[in-house]
């Protein structure tokens, strides 16, 4: 890449071949080609006060005893002092042992492979839906009801949620079933994402979703933010003014979200939709309603021109594409 960005740069300049290649500008720049044999590498000269090879090895010897072999460098360097010997600064023996490929940890660590995100599109309502379940506390401590919310991520609408004493896969399942049934699902129209919980990985919830005709994602391992639609909805959720602390009991939980609910899908101006509602964007009336937003303003305008600066204000339009995590393109994939 950076070969044929200086080839082409001899042609049309730098920044047309960074323009056309998708290159950083300042990648190229920063790309350093081999010294050329007109211009050799001048050789570091060594300080007069550097360790000399035979002191070098000395300092690795004595890190290599049965003595300090698991001792870090400055507790070496401290217990030197202490037996009245001073063979170099703590930041020589890093560098010798940095040299020797000694300087890591040395923890037998859990390495987690890299795992593909998931990539998924959608362009309208019922084709991609995320669910998971969020912990309300209970009257006391230590006790919850769990809340299980299916959301469309096109549409933000909760298309289906339910409160229970516990987490298990015969309730989603349970969920999952009842809510295709009313948006009359049909196999092959719909992709379900979620995050890798008991209840989400499942052999019930996968065998069912598998009869519906359902394609199931979840999430990568270890990864938080590949449900980001789920876990909005949940924070909107608990920053409502009258969310309580602590529900008084089962009822109580599933009274306020009977409220929440129909206000979050029908009243709740979703600012990630335009500020529209979830419910006028899930059943195709967003159009209708942008059309007469403009109108208002349109008439606005009329009546008073000069308050508007930059011309007739148009209202936001919808989002057509809704995706979570969206392939990066060559030139932001560059940037990084």
């Amino acid at each position: 890449m950076m070969k044929a960005a200086e080839f082409l740069s001899q042609e049309v300049g730098v920044k047309k071949a960074c323009y056309t290649l998708g290159l950083a500008r300042a990648s190229y720049y920063r790309w350093d080609p081999s010294p050329s044999s007109d211009s050799p590498e001048e050789k570091r000269p060594i300080p007069s006060w550097a360790l000399s090879p035979q002191e070098r090895q000395k300092v690795l010897d004595l890190l290599h005893t049965d003595q300090f072999i698991d001792q870090s460098p400055r507790e070496v360097y401290a217990t030197m002092l202490d037996e009245g010997t001073y063979l170099c600064s703590v930041r020589s023996m890093y560098r010798i042992l940095d040299e020797q490929g000694e300087v890591r940890e040395r923890r037998d660590q859990l390495r987690h492979p890299v795992y593909q995100p998931p990539e998924l599109l959608a362009r309208g309502a019922n084709q991609v839906w995320s669910w998971d379940i969020t912990k309300l506390k209970g009257p006391v401590k230590w006790t919850y009801y769990y809340l299980y919310v299916l959301l469309d991520i096109f549409s933000r609408y909760a298309v289906g949620w339910m409160v229970a004493r516990r987490e298990q896969a015969s309730l989603a399942q349970k969920l999952i079933e009842e809510s295709c049934e009313k948006q009359s699902i049909t196999p092959g129209q719909l992709i379900v994402h979620s995050d890798r919980g008991p209840s989400m990985s499942s052999k019930p919830v996968a065998l069912l979703l598998a009869d519906l005709g359902v394609t199931k994602t979840h999430s990568r391992p270890h990864v938080s933010n590949d449900n980001p639609y789920s876990e909005s909805q949940f924070k909107t959720l608990k920053y409502r003014p009258d969310f309580p602390e602590r529900f008084g009991s089962m009822e109580d939980a599933r009274g306020f979200c009977q409220t929440f609910f129909p206000w979050y899908n029908s009243e709740h101006h979703h600012s990630g939709i335009s500020f529209l509602t979830p419910e006028q964007v899930h059943y195709g009336l967003a159009k209708q309603i942008v059309k007469e937003r403009e109108a208002v303003l349109k008439m606005a305008y009329q009546i008073r021109p000069d308050r508007f600066k930059k011309g007739p204000p148009k209202p936001m339009s919808l989002p057509e594409t809704v995706w979570i995590n969206k392939p990066l393109s060559k030139s932001d994939a560059v940037l990084q």
